[in-house]
């Protein structure tokens, strides 16, 4: 009988197919329909899973002949000395009936895959290209002091993998370094389907502050770890719609073992003095006000803005317990801070969600799309022929489209010589480097410039010719921070002239000398490496370290500046 989650899922993979049809073919040399559909289902599943635009989740991709069994990677940034790995292996099926299990061969080829891939000093055999310069990025930041968290991920469009597959990942030795996780066509429905709204009650414990400010109502009290973990298991992802972070899992995340190690702990009672508690909105709130204590919270549309992390630690660490059959901490609470806010106040929830994450490492976007700068923007770019995209949509982006975040990596390399961060620190470019990008005089122009210059870049980075030197796989900010010398060079214009009167001619040059403008760039960096590494052979481990740590930024910035001064006599 056929799997009703499972056929949905085969019918969404036929529209995607046609979406990634021509990017498949040009980036991965896939043109068979049956190696199309398993592409497509890997694809919606990393794209799904890691929240990525298309084009982040096409450089995950590795499919294909000497993939190790690993079909997607993804890597991280650095974070307080670790940084997290991602890898993926699909296996789907034409049968729909969702009754196979995931094979147990690649469960061990992942295994070994593991094992082998994070050894700098390992060699690579029979690897693809795709594949190597990722895990050699990898190796360069181990090799820097960094500790890798690998999370492998399964997925089909049938059952979890058997027993024996379970007993090769207990055997494997990696303990909780590795996480692992099964997806399929269930939990991938689980996490598609449009979020419906939570009403439910919230039972709180001991005294609560109920108050009205500046026309907001806000109720402060505690809320036991046991409440949590039943509202998290009745809701789950529904209640995290709204929240700027994924779940990172207990493993390799510190602040997420010290809930745990709290909750495990002989005084579980202090977990409230260690958290920093819960931040909820709903659109309507109702307690019975005659009461002095133990309150019981009735809410309308109720979602977790900041705690998400919180509630899923400790929902995961009290099954935990159960199922050892350890004592659950009867005793354990948490701050909760509840705000009733009106359905159309769409910006306050943005600015609280904003205030109560920025101590964290996340993804900014989507809480900065209102700002001035963004809708100025959107307004300038429109006018001279392109798109900006300010907030996310979960759609292909066109020729003329210009996502925010592309915008921030291109000026950042492009305008304001720091193209290690605009390739290394995507994280912050919403975060601590939104002024540094997006200054009050940014204007429509050099934003576009920017991005094409680095579409040029990024382009021979991901579909390198022949004839491209083997370090273009790492240094496209860096080419675009060249690129942008050259062009600003034959325009004779600063940066602060560049505007709307001038956008034809840097366009046209642009089309007529963008691949010139590239092979000089090339030829810049190639000079630069010399003179950094002199005549030894440099491994691909050496050349992702120096181009994540800006080695090269002050001898290419020389290079411009007599340039300029030559040109000029």
């Amino acid at each position: 009988m056929t799997n009703i989650n499972a056929s949905i899922i085969d019918q969404r993979l036929l529209g995607i197919q046609e979406e990634i049809r021509q990017q498949a073919e040009t980036e991965l040399g896939i043109k068979d329909s049956g190696r199309l559909k398993s592409l497509t289902f890997l694809y919606l599943c990393v794209k799904t899973l890691l929240d990525l635009d298309v084009d982040e989740t096409f450089d995950c991709l590795t499919e294909g002949g000497g993939d190790f069994g690993i079909d997607a990677m993804h890597m991280s940034e650095e974070l307080d000395g670790e940084f997290s790995v991602t890898l993926f292996q699909a296996k789907y099926k034409d049968n729909l009936e969702g009754n196979a299990g995931f094979p147990e061969s690649g469960l061990n080829a992942l295994i070994n895959a593991i094992r082998h891939l994070f050894d700098p000093s390992s060699e690579l055999e029979s690897i693809n290209d795709r594949l190597r310069f990722k895990v050699e990025a990898a190796r360069s930041m181990i090799r820097d002091g960094y500790i890798p968290r690998v999370r492998a991920i399964a997925c089909n469009n049938g059952l979890k993998w058997n027993e024996a597959a379970q007993e090769a990942i207990t055997r494997s030795g990696f303990g909780d370094d590795v996480s692992w996780e099964h997806v399929n066509h269930d939990i991938l429905i689980g996490i598609l389907q449009r979020p419906k709204s939570v009403d439910t009650i919230l039972r709180l414990t001991g005294k609560a502050v109920f108050e009205d400010m500046n026309f907001i109502r806000v109720c402060v009290g505690r809320i036991l770890v046991s409440e949590v973990a039943e509202l998290m298991r009745t809701h789950g992802d529904v209640l995290l719609e709204r929240n700027i972070r994924r779940y990172l899992g207990l493993q390799g995340n510190r602040v997420n073992e010290g809930i745990r190690t709290t909750l495990y702990s002989d005084n579980p009672a202090n977990f409230y003095f260690f958290n920093n508690g819960l931040t909820l909105i709903c659109n309507d709130f109702k307690y019975n006000n005659f009461q002095n204590s133990d309150y019981q919270v009735r809410v309308e549309n109720l979602q977790i803005v900041n705690g998400g992390q919180t509630c899923m630690t400790i929902l995961k660490t009290l099954e935990e317990m159960q199922a050892k059959g350890d004592n659950l901490p009867t005793e354990a609470s948490v701050m909760v801070r509840i705000y009733e806010l009106a359905k159309d106040n769409e910006d306050v929830v943005l600015q609280i969600t904003q205030a109560t994450n920025s101590q964290n490492p996340v993804d900014l976007k989507d809480l900065r799309s209102n700002d001035e700068i963004q809708r100025r923007l959107e307004v300038s770019i429109h006018d001279l022929g392109y798109n900006y995209r300010r907030k996310r949509i979960d759609k292909t982006t066109s020729s003329i489209d210009i996502t925010s975040g592309a915008a921030a990596e291109a000026i950042l390399a492009v305008w304001r010589y720091s193209p290690h961060q605009a390739k290394f620190m995507t994280r912050e470019h919403f975060g601590k480097l939104y002024d540094k990008i997006f200054t009050y005089d940014l204007n429509g122009t050099q934003t576009i410039i920017a991005v094409l210059l680095y579409r040029i870049a990024e382009n021979h980075r991901r579909r390198p010719s022949e004839k491209d030197p083997i370090f273009v796989r790492y240094a496209s900010s860096f080419i675009a921070m060249q690129m942008g010398f050259q062009l600003r060079t034959d325009m004779q214009v600063d940066n602060d002239r560049l505007d709307h009167r001038n956008f034809a001619k840097a366009k046209i040059l642009i089309d007529q000398k963008g691949e010139d403008y590239f092979a000089a760039a090339v030829i810049d960096i190639d000079k630069a490496l010399k003179d950094l590494y002199g005549d030894e052979p440099i491994s691909l481990q050496q050349l992702s370290a120096t181009f994540r740590r800006g080695d090269l930024i002050y001898d290419l910035m020389i290079m411009h500046v007599n340039r300029t001064l030559k040109a000029t006599k």
